[in-house]
């Protein structure tokens, strides 16, 4: 059986689902406070990764957070 696929930043993922949206982040070694999140066309607030769950076919947009000066 394969696993479920999500589509983050145009590439077929495929992950155990359901799972939070913090546990994704975590799973691919992008600390939660270090991106900025579009789900399914929608921006989510850090403060919601905990609370929103992935399903299969879901569109993610993720973007890292660069310091500099």
């Amino acid at each position: 059986m394969e696993s479920p696929i999500v589509i983050a930043n145009g590439v077929e993922l495929a992950t155990d689902l359901p799972c939070s949206l913090v546990s994704f982040l975590e799973q691919r070694g992008l600390p939660p406070r270090s991106v900025v999140v579009e789900l399914n066309g929608e921006a989510v607030a850090p403060s919601e990764f905990a609370a929103r769950t992935l399903q299969p076919g879901d569109r993610l947009e993720i973007v890292r957070i660069v310091a500099g000066g």
